[in-house]
């Protein structure tokens, strides 16, 4: 399966040095141009794995922009290109968006429960823990406990 990234998702796990478990579900990470060039100014080297890729539909890109920011836009365009399988993304409109559009999405909390399930990372508590107070990334309580209880984590918070 291939995922197409935005930017958040990306930088979330960069902070968290939780990257890695990208190669380790996906056969291969794409993130278009835009996200790559947002990336770089606080993260001047990429993971190898990362696929960059540019935006061809000009006017779908355009469309989308109208409604979203940068990366946003150019993943969904890459995911409505046909360059991926599942869009990772986490800002609700970007989700919404990519919903209406008729793309499977994930966002970071899944991709680091099925990394729990699978045995890449010993604890989804000490990840969404490090998620939050490191990344600053915001887990709504009904996800987190959601996703703690999947992985046969307590379901307190």
């Amino acid at each position: 399966m291939i995922i197409v990234s935005d930017t958040s998702a990306i930088t979330a796990l960069l902070q968290i040095h939780r990257i890695e478990v990208l190669p380790q579900l996906y056969a291969g990470v794409i993130i278009p141009h835009e996200v790559a060039i947002e990336l770089r100014r606080y993260h001047p080297t990429l993971p190898a794995f990362i696929q960059v890729l540019r935006v061809t539909d000009a006017d779908r890109f355009r469309r989308l922009r109208a409604e979203l920011d940068l990366g946003e836009a150019a993943a969904i365009t890459l995911m409505l290109e046909g360059k991926g399988d599942l869009l990772l993304i986490d800002e609700r409109r970007g989700r919404s968006i990519a919903r209406r559009e008729g793309l499977a999405i994930i966002g970071v909390v899944g991709v680091l429960l099925e990394a729990r399930v699978r045995g890449l990372v010993p604890s989804l508590r000490e990840v969404l823990h490090d998620l939050e107070s490191t990344a600053g990334f915001r887990v709504a309580a009904e996800i987190k406990i959601r996703a703690l209880q999947v992985s046969g984590e307590t379901d307190a918070p």
